[in-house]
């Protein structure tokens, strides 16, 4: 029986989280599905492609509301549950896979403009945090108490423009 774009997401998250993006290939992939790679792109076009299904996937149980620090924390917090997370939903967002949706919902709820500066400023500060916490965990930098009260400082000066960007 063979594997669904399904499996093959699966398998990629699996996969991100036991070797990280910088080791992730279609290549190993395909080893972790024990098929040969081709095999692969019958169920995604592109190695983007799949980072755009395992971004979506990564955020796409994201509850996004009016309670919009709640909101990225809970997308913050999504993202850190994996491996790279950040970095995946990043390179999905700047290829416009995946993550449209999720932005969409902010857009809703904020503005556009604002639901984009969030949704990027979430995701740099997630994706520093992650490879802080990566260097830490290994002994290569001292370990950063603020992390966490940072991102809320950022937070809180970007949503001070809120009222102002919603009516413009």
């Amino acid at each position: 029986m063979g594997n669904s774009r399904e499996d093959v997401v699966n398998a990629a998250l699996k996969l991100l989280d036991s070797w990280g993006l910088e080791f992730f290939s279609m290549r190993r992939l395909a080893g972790e599905l024990d098929v040969q790679p081709s095999a692969l792109y019958h169920h995604v076009a592109s190695k983007q492609e799949l980072l755009g299904f395992m971004a979506a996937r990564i955020v796409g149980q994201v509850e996004v509301d009016a309670d919009v620090v709640a909101s990225c924390h809970r997308l913050r917090a999504a993202m850190l549950a994996v491996r790279d997370g950040a970095e995946v939903v990043a390179t999905a967002s700047a290829f416009r896979m995946g993550v449209s949706e999720l932005e969409a919902r902010l857009a809703a709820v904020t503005t556009p403009d604002v639901a984009r500066t969030l949704l990027l400023y979430v995701m740099g500060h997630t994706e520093a945090t992650q490879l802080h916490r990566q260097a830490s965990s290994l002994g290569v930098i001292e370990a950063d108490p603020d992390l966490d009260a940072s991102f809320d400082r950022g937070l809180a000066i970007i949503l001070t423009a809120l009222p102002a960007a919603v009516d413009a």
